[in-house]
């Protein structure tokens, strides 16, 4: 299986697993600085050189020893699930992709077939009911997950510990694992970690939010989104992720982390 969704700098000086929506594009291009001095122009999920991706076979083998011999830090992020999930239907199902078009071509009129959702259009400024329309998300993303139907899960609101166990199982270590909330003072412990042909100052990186702007604003707290039924439906799906990661299921409204990452921990029950 190798390792999917891994990137890491060409001068192998540090391991990224990505995390879908836990800040990936920042991470990717302070990445990308650390080697080149300059920031990659667009999007640099799209870069086809400038980063070894495991997507790319010749990026296979430097992967693959520097995984096994550890000889760089190897780190992925996290994000409050609660967030995470929202970011993904705004992202993914309400906003237009980069291409001018809709997530996955026809997704969206599935969607608002199967599932009754209504996420609006540009036209008409996106004006649609943002609460009713997440929660029969909710729905539609817990019977991807829970039974792979009506199709696989997608990577965008799959469990973080899904993502971040395959590294694991497949012979990798983490040194560290840092939240999205506090993304500066985490990739500082990973910079001070690996030895980079150029300095980041992160006080002056801007956040690449590639999807921002093309769809609609969250227009309530977050805890709005989310009555009884919701709740249990996250759960259900991220149990794990608010264990292992330390979120506070209980308040919604609490983007912060209430306990530290026991890198131990997730090795075990990830490793499995």
């Amino acid at each position: 299986m190798g390792f999917p969704g891994v990137w890491m700098t060409e001068s192998e000086s540090m391991i990224y697993r990505v995390v879908p929506k836990c800040a990936c594009s920042t991470i990717g291009q302070i990445m990308y600085f650390s080697d080149h001095g300059e920031f990659f122009d667009g999007d640099i999920h799209d870069a086809k050189t400038g980063l070894h991706k495991w997507s790319r076979d010749d990026s296979h083998a430097p992967i693959e020893r520097a995984v096994h011999d550890r000889t760089a830090p190897a780190f992925t992020c996290v994000r409050n699930p609660y967030a995470r999930i929202l970011s993904s239907f705004f992202d993914k199902i309400a906003g237009i992709q980069r291409n001018g078009r809709r997530y996955r071509g026809n997704l969206v009129p599935q969607l608002a077939q199967r599932y009754g959702i209504d996420v609006g259009s540009p036209e008409n400024d996106f004006d649609f009911d943002q609460i009713a329309s997440f929660r029969r998300f909710l729905l539609f993303a817990r019977d991807t997950i829970r039974w792979r139907r009506p199709m696989e899960p997608d990577i965008h609101w799959s469990a973080m510990s899904g993502h971040i166990s395959t590294f694991i199982v497949n012979g990798g270590r983490y040194d560290r694992i840092f939240f999205t909330e506090a993304l500066n003072d985490g990739m500082a412990q990973v910079l001070a970690d690996a030895r980079t042909p150029h300095q980041v100052d992160l006080a002056n990186v801007p956040r690449f939010n590639e999807s921002e702007g093309h769809g609609p604003k969250r227009a309530f707290k977050v805890s709005e989104y989310f009555d009884d039924l919701s709740r249990h439906l996250i759960w259900e799906i991220y149990k794990d992720d608010f264990q292992l990661f330390h979120y506070d299921f209980d308040d919604p409204d609490n983007k912060m982390p209430v306990g530290d990452i026991d890198l131990d921990e997730v090795h075990a029950k990830l490793g499995r």
